[in-house]
């Protein structure tokens, strides 16, 4: 059954700037000024070249980052009021990750390094270990719990990486380019797992990528460039002025 769809916003960035600067004193404006509002729900691709500030919006979406200026908004609460106790609290509890590098630990086992979110958050128990176990299994990975990565393939790793940023149930689901590692068969499969799991359970999804291959599979879509906003139209030039 899908879920209901909500008119509550989830996330808000409100004229947000972030600058860079490295040991030279050289500064480099990652985002210039960015305002957007995702619903709590939403599946959304933040779209854009290498370069563009994609990353640096899943980031700070993600409390992994803080802005120059400008006020972040995440599940109601205001970022830059939250102490690191309170921010890594909102991290544990309501947001979850996916990156390009699967990051799974190498000597741990499909379901040791699903659980290991678990054992962050103080989760315990069978009722806890049943849930990922059935995650695993709804991905297709019912019969590889005890596989080490280097046992998985690209596509079966990325979806270990997924089940473990889903087993603490978040609201928001953040994945930096998630397919940029994978064949096309494995991210069609993985990219399918993102689109159900935003349909069945509701869960809100931000996916950065560069690929408008990728992007179709969000309901909207959100255009960078060089840190700031764009419309679709606009790079669909920019990316023909290319192909000359």
């Amino acid at each position: 059954m899908a879920a209901k769809k909500s008119n509550e916003t989830i996330i808000r960035f409100e004229n947000v700037k972030k600058i860079y600067s490295n040991k030279s004193g050289m500064a480099y404006v990652a985002l210039n000024g960015v305002s957007f509002e995702i619903k709590k729900g939403e599946f959304v691709a933040i779209m854009g070249p290498s370069g563009s500030g994609k990353t640096t919006i899943l980031d700070l979406m993600g409390t992994l980052d803080t802005p120059t200026s400008g006020t972040i908004i995440i599940a109601g609460k205001k970022v830059s009021e939250m102490n690191g106790s309170e921010l890594a609290d909102l991290r544990n509890a309501d947001i979850g990750f996916v990156f390009q590098s699967y990051n799974l630990v190498s000597y741990l086992s499909a379901i040791q390094n699903v659980m290991l979110p678990t054992l962050v958050a103080k989760k315990q128990g069978s009722e806890v270990m049943k849930n990922a176990v059935k995650l695993l299994a709804e991905v297709g990975l019912g019969e590889k719990l005890d596989k080490k990565p280097n046992e998985l393939s690209g596509g079966e790793q990325q979806r270990v990486a997924v089940v473990r940023a889903l087993v603490n149930n978040p609201s928001v689901l953040l994945a930096d380019e998630p397919t940029g590692n994978l064949d096309t068969k494995s991210a069609i499969s993985v990219l399918q797992i993102l689109a159900r799991i935003n349909r069945e359970f509701g869960t809100t999804i931000v996916l950065s990528t560069h690929d408008p291959e990728v992007g179709i599979f969000a309901k909207r879509r959100i255009f960078i460039r060089d840190g700031l906003l764009t419309n679709e139209n606009m790079m669909e030039k920019l990316s023909d002025t290319k192909k000359l």
